[in-house]
């Protein structure tokens, strides 16, 4: 019997309609592939886990990007800020191969090359995407969701709520006590706050065990208990995972942040301590309207 890679869960929520049951998302099935190169296998010697150099993006003559240079750190919580149009979403397009760039290199460790990778195909290596709305099965229970978007082979959705395995029971209760949903496992998920369906997809995500995730603005529309909630979790993921966090709130930066990016026409316009960035004179006349 053939291998099959896991399901790339961001995709496959990014393509569901919201309130689509299992039996309404057999199409997914194609998002099923056969791995090139596995996580563990991403060569990280350097220190650094991506790398995008010159990297440019042009919709109908409007330049997104223009000349991008990132470099993330193995295990590093950075976040990336910039005015509206800065070029954020692009650059988190580029990285899960969404938006393929006119020019420049990616890469996901030192060798593996994203520019040649699908969207499902670099999900499946281990880099995973929360979009800001969290896209959670609302008609199914918190462990459920977890369960929906495990690591395993998903090729016959009818077998999708087989007994789990130790390890794989384990596994989740792990994910449960890190997102602070533990006593709410049977919970219906339509039935949380905001905040806790943004960390119950944070957990799916986590299921899938990325080395990289990338985070947009996922304090918006939360609480302020919700808010300090969510910036023990990111803090706690990074050194695990490298986290790449997209933010607005800016007191939320300042709370997790060791390294921040300001963005701004497309290109790196400071880059620093949150202290040092908040100071410079260009980021406060064009971000931070000083």
């Amino acid at each position: 019997m053939e291998s099959y890679a896991e399901l790339d869960w961001v995709v496959i929520m990014a393509d569901l309609d919201r309130k689509s049951t299992i039996a309404e998302s057999s199409q997914i099935t194609n998002a099923l592939l056969k791995r090139s190169v596995s996580p563990n296998q991403i060569n990280t010697d350097k220190g650094l886990i991506l790398y995008l150099e010159g990297i440019s993006v042009s919709f109908d003559g409007f330049r997104a990007l223009n000349e991008l240079n990132l470099y993330i750190e193995t295990g590093e919580l950075r976040c990336i800020i910039g005015p509206n149009g800065a070029g954020k979403t692009t650059l988190m397009d580029v990285i899960t191969g969404k938006t393929r760039p006119d020019k420049g290199t990616a890469y996901f460790g030192q060798n593996v090359d994203l520019l040649s990778k699908s969207e499902p195909e670099i999900a499946s290596l281990g880099i995973g995407r929360k979009f800001q709305k969290p896209t959670v099965f609302e008609t199914h229970s918190v462990s459920e969701n977890l369960e929906l978007a495990m690591e395993a082979d998903k090729r016959v959705w009818a077998t999708m709520f087989a007994s789990l395995s130790s390890e794989e029971r384990e596994s989740m209760d792990e994910v449960l006590l890190l997102i602070g949903l533990s006593e709410m496992r049977r919970t219906q998920a339509s039935f949380l706050s905001h905040g806790q369906k943004q960390w119950l997809e944070i957990g799916m995500l986590l299921m899938q065990n990325p080395a990289v995730l990338l985070i947009d603005e996922p304090v918006a529309g939360m609480t302020q208990q919700e808010s300090e909630t969510t910036a023990d979790l990111l803090t706690q993921l990074a050194g695990e995972h490298s986290v790449i966090v997209v933010e607005h709130d800016m007191e939320f930066v300042r709370s997790i942040a060791k390294t921040v990016t300001v963005l701004h026409e497309g290109s790196v316009l400071a880059e620093g301590p949150f202290q040092k960035v908040q100071g410079d004179p260009l980021v406060r006349q064009v971000y931070l309207g000083a």
